[in-house]
């Protein structure tokens, strides 16, 4: 039984199916452990993502993890999407950094089936760097955007035409990225492109 994620926020939250399905949840994780999982969130000071095995998230930020790998939310995102992701591998990879670059226009790779995105930011200030639903590769051309506030969510189908993006930010954005992939295959690919990346930045830090 999950007791970091509001299941109940998460499970009533109102899907949209235009341009692509999708849904957002303002606070996903319980009031009581917010500011926890926040202060757990591991120091990252480069861009990019970063697999689990390259940083070290604290006792709190675990547990929210391990709930997250739980039946209970990967049934909810699998009726809310309308998706079988029962024994669809999941990948785990976080964000600390927003560089320039980032927050491009994009589409989500057509390995993935689902992206969950869930924000751990002290409460947001600045006019740029929230996460917009696209209708098209414009960045104006949107129908929602997202603040990312701590326990910030939103979930999205990939889609050919799952744009998103942000108008771009530097400094610190940090996130929590889930996707539920094809198979093995791709879980192996996606996790050997973020494992090799962390490294590679450290060396180069």
């Amino acid at each position: 039984m999950s007791r970091l994620l509001d299941l109940k926020a998460v499970s009533d939250a109102e899907i949209n199916e235009a341009p692509y399905p999708y849904f957002t949840v303002e606070r996903s994780v319980t009031n009581e452990f917010v500011e926890e999982v926040l202060n757990d969130f591991p120091s990252i000071t480069a861009g990019g993502s970063f697999a689990l095995s390259e940083v070290s998230p604290g006792a709190r930020l675990n547990e929210l993890l391990e709930e997250l790998n739980g039946n209970e939310f990967r049934d909810i995102i699998s009726e809310k999407l309308q998706l079988d992701l029962r024994d669809r591998p999941m990948v785990i990879t976080l964000r600390g950094i927003s560089r320039a670059k980032d927050g491009r226009i994009h589409t989500d790779s057509k390995s993935k089936m689902a992206t969950i995105l869930i924000y751990f930011n002290e409460p947001w200030t600045e006019e740029t760097g929230k996460l917009r639903v696209l209708k098209s590769e414009n960045m104006d051309d949107y129908v929602a955007e997202i603040t990312p506030d701590a326990g910030a969510m939103i979930a999205f189908k990939v889609t050919d035409n799952c744009w998103h993006g942000y108008p771009a930010f530097e400094g610190t954005r940090q996130s929590i990225q889930i996707n539920f992939v094809e198979d093995d295959k791709a879980a192996n690919k996606h996790g050997r492109r973020h494992g090799w990346t962390a490294k590679l930045k450290k060396l180069l830090s």
